[in-house]
């Protein structure tokens, strides 16, 4: 399980005295107690390797924007330090998909829900969330699906 992966790292992190991992896996552990937190006040179970894919790819995603603001106020330094977060957190994730493998499965999702317009965009990004949580970004999957469905 990944909950496990992370806590050895963060053991192996004491032991070699990585400050800047350790901090990261601490924070990434923090994160997931909340998200955990917040499913059980919902009444669901913790949250599963799939779901915590979801949730290091929004941590990756806000550290993306902060090295984008870093970057426009002169701090690189601080830029820096986030990058080097992104790194940590996406040891964790499955390999990214290459453009042409998320054209593919794009297009079988829309031939797997019989999707013919706009209106089933929604059935095809829940196929994809659920055959590939972690290994696209969805965001960029969404304009896809956008544009293979209008068009």
């Amino acid at each position: 399980m990944l909950r496990d992966d992370i806590n050895n790292a963060v053991k192996e992190a004491m032991k070699a005295k990585d400050e800047r991992k350790l901090s990261t896996l601490r924070m990434v552990n923090s994160t997931i107690k909340n998200a955990d937190i917040d499913a059980r006040g919902q009444g669901k179970p913790p949250l599963s390797d799939a779901d915590l894919l979801g949730v290091f790819q929004k941590m990756i995603k806000q550290r993306q924007e902060s090295v984008e603001l870093y970057e426009k106020g002169g701090r690189a330094e601080l830029a820096a330090q986030e990058r080097e977060e992104i790194a940590v957190i996406s040891a964790y994730l499955p390999k990214q998909m290459a453009d042409d493998e998320v054209k593919k499965a794009i297009a079988d999702a829309i031939t797997e829900t019989g999707a013919a317009g706009m209106k089933d965009m929604g059935k095809v990004i829940a196929v994809l969330r659920a055959k590939y949580a972690g290994q696209m970004d969805f965001g960029k999957a969404s304009g896809l699906v956008k544009a293979a469905l209008s068009g």
